[in-house]
């Protein structure tokens, strides 16, 4: 069975590994020169199980407007002549409820979990190494309201039994002995000792060898031009060095997964909502943090990732803008010299940018579409490396006839059926 993933991001190449560790005959098309070169080029570095949850919660409309008047503000809104972003922000609105947190929450967990095993299995098979660390996550909390604001994330937490701490100061520099010089910053935070850490890029290199091992074939530079149906099926690929053609079809595009969709009637609701990157070479190893702290109040991620420090956040709406703008950069200058003032030289920071594939409600679209021979694996938003692993298997299972080891309800397209969104 010939099978071709569109798209070698980190969601495109573990599907494209585990389809060809099913015994499948793989290709992958890719428009850049290599493999994770651009939303998973530079990403925050967590695998996060435990920190998987929807943007969309109780409060958060309250919150966006302070995040828009905050300085170094985690939220910035860029474009406002766009249909989409309208119907998706009002969307992501509706899904602002205690109710639909909770669910939306825990069927991220569901996958993300799922996707923690698989990644903790691969590794173990195939010994690849990534700057990985298995050391967690500390969500860091500077004011009590945060503290006590996380009772609604713990509540789901032990409803799916994963493991985490709430610490108070003390606590949180035992987890993280650098915080020790700015101790007085915060106030506690809330660690989840499952979580790991690692470089998306080198990981997705490493496994994409794998693959070819197994008897993938990547096809770089070459652009996707758009999927040909014919009697309810997918019939071809256009792209620009022609027309390529398979038994089935899995589109991992993420947030340009839209747009190729958008021509077929199939309404994907999926934004991008860009996000912002520095990677700091560290000088002083015993400043530096180590593992994943997320700063809660400007929604930063800081990581270590072997002697460099990844530090990313800000949730920008600008449709398909990949424009770098400094007021980001001095953020993200701002979160890691606020609390780890001698861990690195940030004028040799590497600054990047990338599109998060985004769904209103958090939750990423794993499975079938309209057309029989078409799959989607898509939607991740800032959960992508973390829920790589997870997803690729279930593409796997589905292409190969098999039933996937999790459940998929509520994680494919069809809880949008009957949608107004049109993409």
């Amino acid at each position: 069975m010939k099978v071709m993933v569109l798209g070698a991001g980190v969601i495109g190449v573990a599907t494209a590994y585990y389809l060809a560790k099913a015994g499948l005959e793989v290709t992958v098309i890719e428009r850049q020169h290599g493999v994770a070169l651009e939303t998973s080029f530079a990403n925050a570095g967590e695998i996060s199980p435990g920190y998987s949850a929807p943007w969309a919660g109780p409060g958060v409309p309250l919150k966006a407007v302070r995040w828009l008047l905050m300085q170094h503000r985690p939220l910035v809104v860029r474009t406002v002549l766009d249909p989409a972003m309208w119907i998706w922000g009002a969307r992501m609105l509706r899904n602002c409820t205690a109710a639909r947190y909770e669910l939306n929450k825990g069927r991220m967990l569901r996958l993300a979990t799922y996707s923690r095993d698989c990644l903790q299995a691969l590794r173990a098979e195939t010994g690849i190494r990534y700057d990985d660390r298995s050391q967690g996550t500390l969500q860091l909390f500077r004011t009590m309201r945060q503290l006590d604001g996380a009772a609604k994330d713990i509540s789901v937490l032990r409803r799916f039994g994963v493991p985490y701490e709430l610490l108070d100061q003390r606590g949180c520099v035992a987890a993280e002995p650098a915080l020790t010089r700015v101790r007085e910053k915060f106030v506690g935070g809330l660690r989840l000792p499952g979580d790991e850490t690692g470089d998306c890029h080198k990981f997705s290199r490493e496994l994409a060898r794998h693959a070819e091992d197994l008897g993938a074939n990547f096809v770089f530079g070459t652009r996707i031009r758009k999927i040909i149906p014919a009697g309810g099926r997918v019939d071809c690929i256009c792209t620009d060095a022609g027309d390529m053609r398979a038994d089935a079809y899995i589109v991992c595009l993420a947030s340009y997964s839209t747009l190729l969709m958008r021509p077929l009637q199939i309404r994907l609701p999926v934004y991008p909502v860009k996000g912002y990157s520095i990677t700091v070479p560290i000088t002083l190893a015993a400043a530096a943090p180590e593992s994943t702290i997320m700063d809660e109040t400007f929604k930063v991620a800081v990581t270590r990732l072997g002697d460099r420090i990844r530090v990313g956040g800000t949730a920008e709406l600008a449709g398909y803008d990949l424009k770098l703008h400094a007021a980001r950069r001095d953020t993200l200058d701002h979160v890691v010299s606020d609390l780890f003032p001698e861990a690195g030289d940030l004028g040799r920071a590497e600054f990047w940018t990338g599109l998060r594939p985004m769904t209103p409600d958090g939750t990423p679209i794993v499975g079938a579409t309209t057309l029989k021979n078409l799959f989607l694996n898509t939607g991740h938003g800032t959960l992508g490396w973390t829920m790589a692993t997870g997803s690729g298997q279930v593409l796997a299972d589905l292409v190969s006839g098999r039933v996937p080891e999790i459940d998929l309800q509520g994680l494919t397209l069809a809880r949008y059926a009957g949608s107004s969104f049109t993409g």
